[in-house]
């Protein structure tokens, strides 16, 4: 049955909250009060066994070090190819032991695979959440807070890198082992980057509606959130960050979570 691989969700109540920041990156500028409707948000990030169940049933491409990604210089091909390594797929098996691990090395298509798989075999409208879900339900109800947990970064509550250079000894960690938000989210900061739906505009926040915002209708970059367990500047943990890639991109450190509408 299919209800019994749907990731757990929790539930993000209506209201209003503060979208961006004014002290961070231009693009998170104006901040700017939305309002969003209730909807439900996985407490994780999908994991390799969730996903699995996806890959085995649809023959989906599992997750794979495919044709690199524009972002990657030609100088830093292989330390992708070396960061990924741990992550990549066999025989369309998660990595032995990472099966509670938040699935990596998915585009945005292949998140929006899983969302459409979930949706028919569920009958719950499941998809992405849209950025201005995703940070509303990663704030916790805390308004115009830093991180997910306050205004002071706290290594202890996030899967982050402890320094630049230890990459290749650090990886993603099992969801849940760090204290939730507010609306009971695990790893809203760290662990890994998650897709949301929007396009990207740099000067969207500017004229964004109030109402449930959708992003802009269309865009040359997507858009993920939340930092990674690659990532040492605490810039990148705060609810207002916004990380823009192309939309074919890869990485060892991008995942994603799952929503969908209460009504």
């Amino acid at each position: 049955m299919i209800d019994d691989l749907v990731p757990p969700v929790a539930r993000v109540p209506a209201g209003e909250f503060t979208m961006g920041a004014d002290d961070t990156e231009q693009d998170a500028r104006p901040s700017h009060r939305v309002y969003v409707d209730e909807f439900y948000l996985g407490i994780h990030p999908v994991t390799n066994d969730e996903y699995a169940s996806f890959v085995q049933e649809t023959r989906h491409p599992s997750p794979a070090v495919r044709a690199l990604p524009i972002i990657v210089r030609y100088e830093q091909q292989h330390v992708f190819r070396e960061l990924a390594a741990p992550f990549v797929w066999t025989d369309g098996l998660p990595p032995r032991g990472r099966g509670r691990h938040p699935v990596v090395l998915v585009t945005i298509d292949d998140a929006m695979a899983y969302c459409a798989w979930l949706k028919t075999g569920s009958g719950k409208p499941f998809r992405l959440p849209t950025e201005a879900e995703w940070e509303k339900a990663a704030r916790g109800g805390l308004d115009r807070q830093r991180f997910p947990w306050g205004d002071e970064f706290d290594a202890a509550r996030a899967n982050c890198l402890p320094h630049p250079d230890q990459k290749l000894q650090h990886a993603t960690q099992e969801v849940g082992r760090y204290a939730p938000n507010g609306y009971q989210l695990f790893d809203m900061a760290g662990n890994v980057w998650q897709w949301v739906s929007d396009w990207y505009a740099h000067d969207y926040y500017a004229r964004a509606q109030y109402l449930n915002p959708p992003g802009p209708e269309s865009g040359q970059l997507r858009i993920v959130r939340g930092g990674s367990w690659v990532n040492s500047e605490t810039t990148f943990f705060r609810c207002a960050y916004r990380h823009r890639m192309p939309p074919d991109s890869y990485s060892y450190s991008v995942g994603f979570r799952v929503a969908y509408s209460a009504h």
